[in-house]
């Protein structure tokens, strides 16, 4: 809609201009009109529901109220049409018009409207928002002295009994915690507990209950800016290590709270749908490491599924300028998640040898699903949401579209976790999409 509306601007701006220089007036009480008529059309399209009323086209309705009222007081006051006409005015006029409807349309632009991902479970999902704070740690990114403080949101089957397996997601590198809404939504439908964590600090921005938001530490960009496994691989391997001590500790306080309320008497719903015999624990990128580092922890976590993210936590240092890697078998059954920005490159890019490693390893609960025509963020949300960021941020863009990936997504973790978490039959759903 908002190329539509654009394309609608250029023509009535073109046409406009073209009819000014040819009578040679300005014809501001037609201009003015036509800002009125713009405003009324508009207003039109959302009462018509074929503009989805939302934060996108907040600067577009500002744009026009304010022509509109300008518009009016021109009409009102009846003397536009006795200003000189200057071609050049006419011109700069439609130009300036169309760079200011440009800008106010970009929201819409970047971020187009799309349907959420249809839910194949048989249960409809509720949510909930909660905080929790870690008694155990100091937050390292300011220092106010205050513990560490997380956000995190519950998605769970409504009306549902008994209990189900917990999965603990953590989102990538930049990201929030509503990264990967859709598969979130698909495994509540199908009896899981999904709990999706915004890392403070390290995601984009998070609002606490108290309504402040903490935006992304600076210092942390600047290290994921920064950092080459290539080229420096000792600095890296310490910032991979401080990366890891910060996102497994959330995961850690996420499942340890989560496994404490579900014994409490009179707890909220999600947490009574809790089985705490069957834990997993997915991320995307570097909440993906993050989960393949509890996996190799964590006894008590039964699948780990990894989209796109090398094994940072195995990284032990270096030596002689190379990794020094945990040598032991992975002890979780894992599902590693590819697209094209990674498949080509697992045995040339240093920090995923394991990942590669695993590619013909004869570890019989090790797994790899390869995304053809994908890039990084066709595995998130990111995709339905902005397809201009996605590729922008990938550095690709993707042949294959963003519904049928995060289709597949969605297929093979349900089908990963219903084999190790639910005991339904064998997973046979590895290989290339």
């Amino acid at each position: 809609m908002g190329i539509i509306l654009l394309m609608v601007a250029f023509v009535i701006e073109s046409a406009l201009a073209a009819y000014c220089i040819t009578t040679k007036s300005s014809h501001a009480r037609l201009r003015s009109s036509i800002r009125i008529g713009a405003l009324a059309g508009f207003a039109f399209l959302g009462v018509a529901s074929v503009i989805e009323w939302n934060p996108r086209w907040y600067g577009l309705t500002a744009l026009l109220l304010i022509w509109a009222a300008l518009g009016t007081l021109t009409l009102i006051r009846g003397k536009a049409d006795q200003k000189d006409y200057r071609t050049g005015r006419i011109v700069s006029h439609a130009l300036v018009s169309l760079v200011l409807a440009f800008i106010c349309v970009t929201p819409a632009l970047i971020f187009p409207a799309h349907n959420a991902l249809a839910t194949t479970g048989a249960y409809q999902v509720d949510t909930l928002t909660e905080t929790y704070t870690d008694a155990n740690r100091v937050e390292t990114y300011n220092t106010s002295g205050e513990n560490r403080k997380l956000n995190l949101e519950l998605w769970y089957p409504r009306n549902a009994t008994g209990t189900y397996p917990l999965i603990v997601f953590s989102h990538g590198t930049t990201a929030t915690r509503t990264s990967n809404a859709s598969l979130y939504n698909e495994l509540a439908s199908h009896g899981y507990v999904v709990a999706a964590i915004d890392h403070t600090y390290q995601a984009l921005f998070t609002t606490f209950p108290d309504g402040h938001t903490t935006w992304i530490d600076m210092g942390y960009v600047n290290e994921f800016a920064t950092q080459d496994a290539h080229s420096d691989r000792q600095q890296a391997a310490v910032i991979f290590q401080k990366w890891m001590t910060t996102r497994m500790g959330d995961i850690n306080l996420v499942i340890d709270t989560i496994l404490a309320k579900a014994n409490e008497k009179g707890a909220a719903t999600p947490y009574q749908l809790v089985d705490p015999n069957e834990i997993g624990v997915a991320g995307h990128s570097l909440g993906g490491s993050a989960a393949l580092g509890i996996g190799r922890m964590r006894p008590d976590v039964g699948a780990v599924i990894s989209l796109e993210a090398p094994f940072m936590y195995d990284i032990q240092g270096t030596k002689d300028g190379e990794f020094v890697w945990n040598q032991e078998p992975y002890p979780t059954p894992v599902l590693n998640v590819y697209s094209d920005t990674s498949w080509s490159h697992l045995g040339e890019w240093t920090q995923y040898a394991e990942n590669n490693a695993l590619l013909s390893n004869t570890n019989p609960t090790a797994f790899n699903v390869y995304l053809s025509g994908a890039n990084h963020l066709s595995l998130t949300d990111l995709s339905l949401a902005s397809p201009f960021l996605t590729t922008a941020l990938s550095g690709s863009q993707a042949s294959k579209d963003a519904v049928t990936c995060l289709k597949i997504v969605n297929k093979v973790s349900l089908a990963f976790f219903d084999s190790y978490l639910k005991g339904k039959g064998s997973f046979t759903a590895a290989g290339t999409y």
